[in-house]
């Protein structure tokens, strides 16, 4: 196990849905550790808590953690955070510590409602150890997109939200902070009381108001009184052939659990704990063998989430919804006084998920097929926009703008019909952040398998009487696929010669001080890869290479024989080939590898402190490995069709085409399957991070995996949703 990351595993168990709010429901509990935080994790029926506590290493080299207690909840993407500091300009210390009653190191808070606001008090308390005085400087209360503003974005802070926070004596020796939300009637609370002969607190007026503490153990109390979700447990979120996972992987399918819940899947904890419909959709793709179905189970949680927040006027997707105290405040700033929920919809890619994720379930399941009807007939309550509209009405506003987007192409193959950014946005698929696309505007994974891959689903769900309203699609949809998967490559394609190849890699190793060899006599030939993105006046291909090949590996059957014997080579290549000359490490793949540029300014954009830099997404290597193991799964399909059927990909495996490609029969098919079991060795070795959003590496004799916090004031969540996806994937025996 790599130090820093480690996982312990508490009481597992429930016995009733999680809305009972029932005294005597048994709690789940998860603690997971990775340096310099501490995550635990308590559910019940009552409520959901993330509770991370920060204690930095003065000789660990991270100068961008500060000791914090944050408590994260999943209900109103809601929480509270508390910045604390030493009182002499020392260091700090801080832990939790066991209950000496329950012996356990979280527990639920429920208490009632009052008149004003008739929801329960609900939440968490536990007991943290200050090692020498402390100060409380920094209290956030209410939206975690607040806290997330503060510790990621430089520190800022809202002052309507600080001027509302209230300081005052909680009994006889203790101090609390309290905030009313925007909405006048919810509360979030965070109070503290010396136990063990602690100091009392006090409360310290100035400018600011400080709670001060002793060196010693407190009590603390988190909690507010918004409605709670209703949580999916690990038998309810799995299908019943798959509840032999909860033994056998205890700590992901509480995690699976903790993000999961009856009318929606949540992307991650504590940074994301909320709607994001790629994540959610690419999660649902990636573990539908092992997913619950039919009505109330997790497969229809995601659709029914993503369909719930479709904008009617034009058929886009939801990115991320916009809920609680954040919601309220934002519409505040747009003047209106409204609680309302909505929508960013700044994502080019979400969209194509949806028929996607559609046709896998309702078309080639058994449960699925007979859930079309009562599913579509639904009306949409989320959003107030959509009230009273159908599914099916929803769903037809997607389909039409992707087949209305994928016309200028299938006409007339040039860059200026592929798919863009919006105007005016830096970001629109997976890789979002600001650099993520080295500034590029046309995406490689939406254009070169997304929309192809989508076109062939609405092309099978119009020919099994969807949108009835447009029955030409049947045709339409699947010859603009064909047109999109064979013409849309070329244009992201580079090929760099050997010897420049292995001068830029050199030229990289230097200008980056990279710590490791060039691995410039594992370039044997020319370099081909396939740029992020075309950017630029002139749509040229931003040259990085990068993992998004894994979208056209397992979203698509190729039938072009020279092209996807191509592709597959060049995949190959960069997983065979280490860092710098390929993507292969001891950390994983990289998501990004610069180092064939031909420009620093470009390639220092793509750091081991970047998010999408040269860093390991854990779902990307679970894509990548189910896009191999479905292409190599194409060379044994009409030999043994049944062979293959029940393992993980058996959605997909049901639309390949019966004949053998033509690399199978080639020394290529040798060439994938080796850079296919390297891959899952890579996995194997990784296996204490995978459930983690995001890693970074440092090089001592050889790649070590490390937080990216280490480098980063960003935070990779602890557990990530579509991180989870290994549950359902596993290496397959070619």
């Amino acid at each position: 196990m790599v130090a820093g990351f480690a996982v312990w595993l508490f009481l597992v168990a429930f016995s009733s849905p999680f809305s009972a709010f029932a005294a005597d429901c048994p709690a789940s509990r998860l603690h997971l550790s990775e340096q310099p935080y501490e995550n635990y994790f308590l559910s019940d029926c009552v409520t959901s808590s993330h509770v991370i506590i920060t204690s930095p290493d003065g000789n660990d080299g991270n100068t961008n953690t500060k000791p914090r207690l944050l408590v994260a909840w999943p209900a109103g993407n809601s929480g509270v955070a508390a910045y604390f500091e030493a009182e002499n300009n020392g260091t700090l210390g801080l832990h939790l510590e066991n209950s000496t009653s329950s012996g356990q190191i979280l527990e639920t808070v429920n208490e009632p409602g009052s008149s004003e606001n008739p929801n329960p008090r609900v939440g968490v308390k536990g007991y943290i150890h200050f090692d020498s005085s402390a100060l409380l400087t920094l209290p956030i209360l209410g939206s975690v997109r607040t806290i997330r503003d503060y510790s990621e974005g430089g520190g800022i802070l809202n002052a309507d939200v600080q001027n509302a926070v209230v300081t005052e004596k909680f009994g006889n020796t203790g101090g609390t902070f309290y905030r009313t939300w925007f909405d006048g009637k919810t509360t979030t609370w965070i109070d503290f009381t010396p136990t063990s002969g602690a100091e009392p607190v006090q409360i310290i007026t100035g400018e600011k108001w400080f709670l001060r503490f002793g060196t010693g153990t407190y009590q603390f109390r988190a909690t507010f009184n918004y409605p709670q979700l209703d949580q999916l447990s690990p038998s309810e979120v799995l299908s019943n052939a798959s509840q032999s996972l909860i033994t056998k992987d205890l700590a992901e399918t509480t995690s699976l659990s903790f993000l999961s819940y009856s009318n929606k899947l949540l992307a991650g904890s504590w940074r994301f704990l909320t709607y994001f419909g790629r994540d959610t959709m690419i999660t649902a793709l990636l573990m539908q063998s092992v997913l619950s179905e039919d009505e109330g189970g997790a497969i229809e949680a995601v659709i029914g989430a993503v369909v719930e927040r479709i904008n009617k006027t034009d058929g886009t997707a939801c990115h991320e919804e916009v809920i609680g105290d954040y919601a309220t405040f934002l519409n505040r700033q747009d003047g209106k006084s409204s609680t309302d929920p909505f929508c960013d919809y700044k994502m080019i890619d979400t969209d194509f998920y949806l028929p996607i994720l559609m046709k896998d379930y309702f078309l080639d399941t058994e449960t699925g097929r007979s859930r079309i009807v009562p599913f579509f007939a639904r009306k949409a309550t989320f959003l107030p926009e959509n009230a009273g509209v159908s599914y099916s009405s929803l769903v037809q506003s997607t389909a039409e703008k992707i087949m209305r987007l994928a016309a200028p192409f299938a006409s007339n193959q040039t860059a200026s019909n592929l798919i863009h950014l919006k105007d005016g946005q830096p970001v629109g698929q997976w890789r979002d952040s600001n650099t993520g696309l080295g500034g590029g505007r046309i995406p490689f994974d939406v254009n070169t398998a997304l929309m192809p891959a989508g076109l062939r689903a609405i092309a099978a769900l119009s020919r099994a009487g969807f949108f009835p309203d447009h029955s030409e699609w049947a045709k339409t949809a699947e010859s603009y696929a064909q047109v999109w998967e064979d013409e849309t490559l070329q244009f992201f394609r580079v090929s760099v010669p050997q010897n420049e190849a292995q001068s830029l890699v050199a030229q990289y190793v230097s200008d980056s001080k990279f710590p490791g060899p060039s691995n410039t006599d594992q370039i044997s030939g020319n370099v081909t890869f396939y740029g992020l993105a075309l950017g630029g006046s002139d749509n040229q291909p931003v040259r990085i290479m990068n993992t998004d090949d894994c979208f056209r590996h397992f979203l698509l059957n190729t039938t072009n024989q020279e092209q996807l014997s191509a592709f597959l080579d060049q995949t190959a290549d960069h997983i065979l080939d280490t860092f710098p000359a390929g993507l292969s490490t001891g950390v994983g793949l990289f998501v990004a590898n610069p180092a064939y540029a031909r420009n620093f300014d470009l390639a220092n954009q793509f750091k081991n402190s970047d998010y999408h830099g040269t860093v390991v997404w854990s779902w990307q290597l679970a894509m990548m490995a189910a896009g191999l193991g479905r292409q190599l799964g194409r060379c044994y399909a009409s030999n043994a069709p049944g062979k293959y059927f029940f393992i993980i990909l058996r959605a997909f495996l049901r639309q390949m085409t019966n004949a053998v490609q033509d690399f199978c029969g080639s020394d290529l098919h040798g060439k994938v399957k080796n850079a296919y079991n390297t891959l899952w060795a890579e996995i194997e070795k990784n296996r204490a991070q995978l459930s983690g959003e995001v890693w970074s590496w440092r090089y001592d004799n050889g790649f070590q995996a490390v937080p990216l916090s280490a480098y980063s004031s960003t935070e990779s969540d602890i557990i990530q949703l579509w991180s989870l996806t290994f549950l359902a994937i596993g290496k397959r025996d070619f």
